[in-house]
């Protein structure tokens, strides 16, 4: 993807725990101290699947915006690899804030975070712990665990079971992590089975990309308890909710649910899927409420085209 002249992008890494989270900055040209959002991704999933045209987007308008990987993810530090823990990524999102935070080439008044699918409920998480945030944006957002666990049917989670058990011993061992894939044919074992979930990540995925699709297993027990949209009603900023109404990931009556607990929180819905947010119309028509909203809230100087 080629950068267009009123917005550049830099290479950036910044501390989390005991290793580094890489990162790109993308920056509006000709403005001297931009607002900034940040954003997230989904279950298992890097920066270069689609968060790279949401920043862009976003940096066209006059924001700057800060597309990061977690820890145990491609490019970014952490070992074991492709260990999903929830506490890690939040302490990873407080990392971004607090490096943000010690920029001078943007507005650390004006802070934001974006967030996408599993992304989506730790922005909802982070929002409702960091009350100095001008906004924050959750897109088609895992909400529920226990919600999300259903629509794998019972004879797959049956059968990831001895997966997990595995790799709960070759933790207490020592030993590397059995893994679970992320995303897998409908009634295979996987995290997500539904039926444009395995077609959905490959469609993400550019030449060259970091990802791999797998994790380690002993992830399963956290994410089925796992219920940040709880935390929507403790969200103080004002709150976007971009909800699918035929999403197969992220069951949308109970995110609707959620959402409308936020103080200031407002929903927008749309008739496509899951993995439909991140390319073609209605991508063009996500991003464009989404500028629209961060825009209201933040209220950054237009970016200029470079000369």
């Amino acid at each position: 993807m080629s950068t267009p002249p009123s917005v550049t992008r830099h290479d950036v890494s910044f501390p989390s725990g005991d290793s580094r989270c890489a990162g790109w900055l993308y920056r509006p040209a000709g403005v001297a101290s931009p607002p900034v959002v940040i954003l997230g991704h989904g279950l298992g999933a890097t920066r270069e699947m689609r968060l790279d045209a949401f920043a862009e987007r976003f940096a066209q308008a006059g924001i700057a915006a800060l597309a990061f990987t977690y820890r145990h993810f491609g490019d970014s530090g952490g070992h074991p690899r492709q260990l999903l823990s929830i506490k890690r990524q939040l302490a990873d999102w407080d990392a971004a804030i607090a490096y943000v935070k010690d920029r001078h080439d943007v507005d650390r008044t004006r802070i934001a975070v974006w967030g996408s699918s599993f992304g989506g409920g730790h922005a909802i998480t982070v929002a409702s712990r960091h009350p100095e945030l001008r906004a924050a944006v959750a897109q088609c957002p895992f909400t529920d665990g226990l919600a999300s666990a259903l629509t794998l049917g019972p004879v797959a989670s049956l059968r990831i079971t001895p997966v997990l058990a595995r790799d709960l011993a070759t933790r207490v061992l020592g030993r590397p992590p059995a893994m679970v894939p992320i995303a897998a044919a409908p009634g295979s074992p996987a995290l997500m089975n539904a039926p444009d979930a395995l077609p959905g990540y490959q469609a993400l995925q550019p030449p060259g990309t970091t990802f791999r699709n797998e994790v380690a297993a002993r992830v399963i027990p956290t994410i089925a308890a796992y219920r940040p949209g709880r935390a929507a009603k403790k969200v103080a900023v004002p709150i976007l909710f971009c909800v699918s109404d035929t999403d197969s990931v992220t069951p949308p009556a109970q995110t609707l649910k959620y959402a409308r607990t936020a103080p200031q929180g407002e929903i927008r819905r749309y008739d496509a899927g899951h993995f439909d947010f991140y390319t073609g119309e209605t991508f063009e028509e996500l991003v464009r409420d989404q500028t629209e909203f961060l825009t209201r809230q933040l209220h950054p100087a237009p970016a200029v085209s470079a000369p």
